[in-house]
């Protein structure tokens, strides 16, 4: 038996968020997407070159330049725009530059997240800042890419996929982390919630719960005593790759996922098992 391919994707436009990262999910989601057929919008909130961590700055990474050369090289048109998923203004404005590139949209990506800081500490330790900061980036940039992409998916009465990214997080909720978990819980809720609104119009939504990937989001735990101590938790015995979700993202935009929607998959090598 040959490959199967996913099927459905050829010629769509997929927008990707978060996607400006060399060691990350967004990267590899846009590629398999163009690999797929899909043309890419990708978007990434235009970090300066001094912010990169040292493997990106040895590499002479351009940040979504450098993956849009890399969609380039799938054969699929790459359009990078920077753009922050918290300014509601700055959304609606995507969905302009979107349409007016390409014509049509079909597939959004919420991948974009705040990074790891200060707001792993207890409840009553938590800034009202970095409460904010993390709920901003990855509940509310969640909720003004759905409402205004989903408008346009719903005059476009062509059918189309959400896919969000969440967490493993937001179904464990572990303790120092409640605006992280909270954020992710609510991504998840606010998925839920939408299917069920968007199902008339053929438009699917779901959430991916990524477990521990192997990503500079992780860098500050090292990969010493740590990262193995984690890794100990992962049932097969290994971290996750920004290519284990970017599988699931393109399954769950074509055709062969197109009886599925409302669900959050773990992905996560079997570290949790709640639905």
């Amino acid at each position: 038996m040959g490959d199967i391919a996913f099927e459905g994707l050829n010629g769509k436009v997929a927008v990707v968020t978060g996607a400006g990262r060399m060691r990350s999910i967004g990267r590899p989601i846009a590629i398999e997407l163009a690999r797929a057929g899909c043309n890419i919008v990708l978007t990434g909130t235009g970090r300066a070159p001094e912010h990169y961590p040292e493997d990106e700055r040895a590499a002479g990474w351009r940040d979504i330049e450098a993956v849009a050369d890399e969609v380039r090289a799938e054969g699929a048109e790459a359009f990078p725009v920077v753009s922050d998923v918290a300014d509601d203004r700055a959304v609606d404005e995507l969905v302009q530059q979107t349409l007016e590139r390409f014509g049509r949209v079909d597939f959004i990506v919420n991948n974009a997240g705040a990074a790891r800081g200060s707001d792993r500490v207890p409840v009553v330790e938590l800034t009202s800042e970095d409460w904010h900061k993390v709920i901003n980036v990855n509940l509310t940039g969640t909720f003004y890419m759905s409402r205004a992409f989903g408008r346009a998916l719903i005059d476009q009465n062509e059918g189309g996929a959400i896919v969000n990214i969440s967490s493993i997080a937001g179904k464990m909720l572990p303790p120092n982390t409640a605006a992280y978990a909270a954020s992710k819980a609510g991504i998840q809720a606010l998925s839920a919630s939408m299917s069920r609104e968007m199902g008339r119009y053929n438009v699917r939504v779901n959430t991916i719960c990524p477990g521990i990937i192997d990503t500079y989001r992780m860098d500050d735990i090292g990969r010493g005593e740590a990262w193995e101590a984690m890794l100990k938790m992962i049932p097969l015995g290994r971290p996750g790759y920004g290519e284990d979700i970017a599988h699931m993202v393109t399954f769950l935009c074509s055709d062969q996922g197109s009886w599925i929607t409302g669900q959050a998959y773990n992905v996560d090598g079997g570290t949790v098992v709640q639905h």
